[in-house]
Formats: structure tokens, sequence, C-alpha cells
């Protein structure tokens, strides 16, 4: 009898302990990409080494992803990039810490698609700006996505465009974050 309640308890706590470690979900390997279309040219970029972290009991997320890690059709486009815009050796990263400001809306037990709204500090060029917009979270057997589509603008980041290129660059610059999450072990 002993050894079954004891069985029992043990039985309880590592379910008790798998079922709070999917409460967080973690990427290393997040999407972010983005685009910038003028009648002179288009450009555009993409990163798959974004890591992230979404806490379903508090609906915090926070991401980050490296500035030279994003890679470009044309070298010379990722060098100017990096070296005359971002800066990136200075500011070495981008970063958003916020939360889901309707949690409630969203059942990470249960497969579904939930339209969710995300405010928090975007970081990037080393100036902070809270933004809040619309994202989809995903889920489907246990695994989660979230996905969002957003403008930036570079001057409120300070990011300086020179004039002699100004008109190839847009002013609204379209972002597209993809993070597909596992749950994070403890």
């Amino acid at each position: 009898m002993k050894r079954s309640f004891l069985t029992l308890l043990f039985t309880c706590f590592v379910a008790l302990s798998a079922a709070l470690a999917q409460d967080k979900y973690f990427t290393k390997n997040g999407q972010v990409s983005f685009f910038s279309s003028t009648p002179m040219e288009d450009i555009e970029a993409h990163n798959s080494n974004a890591t992230s972290v979404i806490d379903a009991r508090t609906g915090k997320m926070e991401f980050a992803v490296l500035i030279k890690a994003f890679k470009f059709k044309k070298a010379l486009m990722e060098e100017h990039f990096n070296e005359n815009y971002m800066e990136s050796g200075k500011f070495p990263k981008a970063t958003f810490a916020g939360v889901l400001t309707n949690l409630s809306a969203v059942d990470f037990k249960k497969d579904g698609t939930y339209k969710v709204n995300v405010k928090g500090n975007l970081t990037i060029h080393g100036v902070t700006k809270e933004v809040e917009l619309p994202a989809t979270i995903t889920v489907a057997s246990g695994a989660v996505k979230a996905n969002a589509v957003f403008n930036v603008a570079p001057e409120d980041y300070q990011i300086e465009i020179p004039k002699l290129v100004r008109e190839k660059i847009a002013r609204q610059i379209k972002v597209t974050v993809n993070m597909d999450y596992q749950g994070l072990k403890s």
C-alpha cells in the first residue's frame, strides 16, 4: 500500500513537472525578415537565427536577433547595411520585450489559431520605442507558432540614410516575424 502511494505521488509529481515545463516555449531558429520597396529598388534580407521565449502563464515574450545574421542577395548591400546604416559593431542586436495584452484569448493546450495583441519595447540601433501590434499564435499538436507583420521607420530608430541612396530605401520597412516554438524543458 505504501509503495503504491509513493508510486502514485511520484507519477503525479512527474506529470505536474511536465505540465509546468510546457508553460514556456522557446526557439533559437526564429525567422525575421524585412522588405523595402521603392520604384528604384527592392531590398530584402532574412535572418533565421532569432531567439525567442514566450511564457504561456504570464504572456511575457522576448526575442533577440543579431543584426549581422541578416543575409542579402547582394554582398555589397549586406556590407552597407551592417557598416553604414545599422552600425552592427556598435549595435549588434535588435530586441523586443513585451507581453500579450489579451492572453486570455489564447489556449496553449488546445489546437487553434488565435489573434493576439503584443505590446512592448522594440530596440533597434540602440533606440527603444514602445510598440503595439497584432500577431497570430497557432497551436497545433502541442507546437506553438507566432507570426507578426509590422512596419518600422528607420528614422524612428535614428538610422541615418544618406541622401545619395535615400530614394532607394522605403520610409517604412516591412518586417515579418515567424517563430516556431518548442516546449522549454526545466
